[in-house]
């Protein structure tokens, strides 16, 4: 027995720093090396490097690891631009040069179509869609939480591999509203007469005004609700309140006006409204060109009927009517579907319809699935579509615009839509996330004329 308890003590030791030669970067980003039969995954790393790192966890086949320090650096090596970027855990990828990463991320989205089996060597290459590197992230969820030893309060996103909030007072990938005014916000939460039960803050953003949700796990007092209003009147922020679930958020204030936030693409002379905790691109630089290049790319003429499929507040939908005959959302949320009207109606749109139903179940008893279609527009979860896309009757359908936020569920749809009779024609990342591993692309498909 005491031998027994001498083994288990010694596997539960933590492994001690050590340098290693990294050799390669994963698909993820992180720097690639074999640690003796294990292949090791190290954050902030690049490819012949030898950089000094601390295990955060193992396996008997692979492990992880963060990098303490570079011993020999990459000529590659760029300096982050954020003085936050050594610890705070929302930005993965600013050791890297920004061009470096976008070529990355294209030879990540390569490499997995041609795992899958998709031929590449005759597709029109999109150009890569590119914003700002800095003020561009309109919704985040910050952690909160109470130091006591410190006295104070962090707002923040968490660090790498650790469950800790990073001590920022500002984020330059934020908003420029709020981002550089974060100090402002942990100093209002430290003053409350509960801030440890205030784990967390969202923030949404539209074109006119910037909301955070304070969510509280106890009841504020008056007291409190004072100081967030007038945090809201020195900032102009609109605030609101989560004592429990999502359905519970109500604006503190203001206390009149329209609650909606609101994005436009003047290009297609579209106002969209929603509400704070409605899901839209983090990237407003980045949704603009994309909607700009999808709907160049299917080329509508005003005479085609559009199904979209997983529409959300009716992003692709809306845009797509100002080109199409006929245009068809569906979202799972009654409450996003009629969103989606909402906005069609505030737009002056006659020609779009939309359902409420699951994509992730059969669809054989829906009627708008019956109907006939000739373009398609998917822009699915990171699951991809795949159960959908196996089901859904593509016989009268000529394009189909694919929207990824997961490139391996891409391959693997494009592969299941190859073996369908759609041809790839066009493919390209879009920078919606700068500075971190996160890879969106865009990819158009076409029937092939030998199919019928």
């Amino acid at each position: 027995m005491k031998s027994s308890h001498k083994r288990r003590q010694s596997r539960g030791k933590s492994t001690p720093d050590f340098p290693i030669r990294i050799d390669r970067l994963s698909h993820e980003g992180r720097g690639v090396a074999n640690w003796g039969e294990r292949v090791l995954f190290v954050d902030g790393a690049l490819p012949g490097e030898l950089v000094n790192v601390r295990i955060t966890q193992k396996s008997s086949r692979i492990a992880e690891a963060v990098t303490q320090s570079v011993l020999v650096a990459s000529e590659n090596r760029s300096v982050p631009r954020c003085p936050n970027a050594g610890y705070c855990g929302g930005c993965s990828l600013q050791h890297m040069p920004h061009e470096d990463q976008l070529e990355h991320k294209s030879k990540t989205l390569d490499e997995l179509m041609r795992k899958e089996g998709v031929p590449l060597d005759s597709i029109i290459r999109l150009p890569t869609l590119i914003g700002p590197l800095e003020g561009y992230r309109r919704r985040a969820r910050l952690g909160v939480r109470w130091v006591h030893a410190k006295d104070r309060v962090l707002v923040g996103f968490r660090e790498k591999s650790s469950n800790f909030i990073a001590d920022i007072s500002h984020c330059p990938v934020l908003d420029v509203r709020i981002g550089e005014s974060l100090g402002r916000l942990c100093s209002v939460v430290a003053n409350t007469s509960c801030p440890a039960r205030i784990p967390q803050i969202e923030v949404a953003a539209g074109d006119d005004a910037l909301a955070v949700i304070i969510r509280h796990l106890d009841p504020l007092t008056e007291t409190d609700l004072e100081k967030f209003r007038e945090l809201g009147l020195m900032t102009g922020w609109h605030i609101y309140l989560q004592p429990k679930g999502p359905d519970t958020v109500k604006r503190l204030w203001p206390v009149s006006g329209l609650e909606e936030l609101r994005y436009r693409i003047g290009e297609f002379g579209l106002e969209y409204r929603f509400k704070v905790t409605d899901f839209t691109q983090i990237n407003a630089q980045i949704n603009r060109l994309m909607l700009q290049q999808a709907m160049s790319l299917l080329d509508l003429n005003g005479s085609e009927a559009v199904l979209d499929l997983f529409c959300g507040l009716g992003n692709f939908t809306l845009a797509a009517a100002t080109k199409a005959a006929s245009v068809t959302g569906i979202e799972v949320s009654d409450e996003m579907v009629a969103r989606v009207l909402q906005n069609a109606k505030h737009n002056g749109l006659i020609n779009v319809r939309a359902n409420a139903f699951d994509l992730t179940q059969s669809i054989g008893d829906q009627s708008w699935a019956k109907d006939d279609y000739d373009t398609l527009i998917l822009d699915p979860p990171r699951s991809g579509a795949k159960e959908l896309l196996e089901q859904l009757s593509l016989k009268r359908v000529e394009r189909i615009l694919y929207v990824s936020c997961n490139p391996a569920t891409l391959a693997r749809d494009a592969r299941l839509l190859s073996d369908r009779g759609f041809r790839l024609t066009h493919l390209g990342i879009m920078d919606m996330f700068p500075e971190t591993a996160h890879v969106e692309s865009m990819a158009l498909f076409v029937k092939d004329a030998d199919c019928g």
